[in-house]
């Protein structure tokens, strides 16, 4: 039963980090793809292989998911907990890309391992939670909108005197560096929080005795993701490319640089979990502010934020419901 359970957990894991990769694959090159700076097919392939090496920058944010979310019981219960979290947070996802609001596939999982391990009373550690989660996911979509619209306010300055055709023409090609950026921060982030996921069933089941990261979990993490991204979720990045606001190059340049900068500065100095989406997503609200805020679609904003505040009891409720079935019926 815990061979199976783990190899089950490991299974189910890649399948969330494959699905994390097509629901996030706009974070890196929606706003590329809407200014023209690249074409979906390019953009797509560029943000899977930058996904792909971005997993292995780092574990930080892994070993925070891994040990400092909750405390999973031992054996067969532990495991159960952490599946049914993983499978509440798929769940959370696959509806979300339907619905096509980029809503945070980290926040999906954090919210699904609560869930699961309040169900079960295991410990969950809500100061972390407190620190590395909420008040990251306060604070970055905030400095990603300031960011967004002093880079862009900055370039306006910057290139005043220069001709339109000609700034349009040379950001459309820096597009080409600030989408790169954005691949490898969010497979620098949003991979961690899988492999964390991996590497706490491995501690429950006691196949490793502390919560650092295995090679193979990293190439197998990478892989998965960097197949979900080149798979491509064409509803979100239509969302956060069009609906929100009209981009131009300058516009896009801006927004990506300034969500890249949060990403490397929250996982290396910090190693928080932040969501790729709610920092991108604000960026971009920052960058298109800067004409005027009539220019943004507040509507389609107001959607967003509302997907947010559900993200958690949207994975955690099922991941509980699940856990407590799965628990009755599952010889422990």
């Amino acid at each position: 039963m815990e061979l199976t359970l783990v190899v089950l957990i490991i299974i189910v894991g890649l399948t969330f980090d494959f699905t994390n990769g097509f629901h996030d694959a706009a974070n890196a090159i929606a706003t590329s793809i809407s200014t023209r700076a690249l074409t979906p097919r390019v953009a797509l392939a560029m943000a899977a292989v930058m996904n792909f090496f971005g997993a292995f920058l780092g574990t930080g944010v892994a070993q925070t998911v891994g040990s400092g979310i909750i405390g999973a019981p031992e054996a067969t219960s532990g495991l159960l907990l952490v599946l049914c979290a993983l499978i509440g947070a798929i769940g959370w996802n696959v509806f979300t890309w339907w619905r096509g609001l980029p809503t945070s596939s980290s926040h999906a999982l954090i919210g699904g391992l609560v869930g699961a391990a309040l169900a079960a009373s295991a410990t969950v550690h809500w100061s972390g939670i407190l620190d590395k989660v909420i008040l990251p996911m306060l604070l970055s979509p905030l400095v990603g909108v300031v960011l967004g619209y002093l880079l862009h306010t900055g370039i306006l300055w910057a290139f005043r005197r220069s001709a339109p055709r000609r700034t349009t023409r040379r950001f459309r090609m820096a597009q080409t560096v600030s989408a790169a950026a954005m691949g490898l921060g969010h497979g620098l982030q949003d991979a961690q929080k899988t492999m964390g996921v991996i590497v706490l069933a491995l501690v429950t089941a006691g196949w490793q005795d502390d919560f650092s990261v295995p090679v193979w979990v990293i190439a197998a993490v990478a892989a998965a993701m960097a197949a979900g991204t080149y798979t491509g979720g064409r509803r979100i990045i239509t969302t956060l490319g069009r609906r929100i606001v009209h981009l131009d190059p300058p516009r896009g340049f801006a927004a990506e640089t300034a969500a890249a900068a949060v990403l490397y500065t929250t996982a290396f100095l910090v190693k928080a979990p932040i969501s790729t989406t709610q920092t991108i997503t604000a960026a971009i609200l920052g960058s298109g502010a800067t004409r005027r805020f009539s220019d943004v679609r507040w509507q389609v904003a107001r959607s967003i934020g509302t997907a947010w505040l559900l993200t958690f009891p949207g994975a955690g409720i099922p991941a509980a419901a699940l856990y407590l079935f799965l628990h009755a019926v599952t010889p422990v």
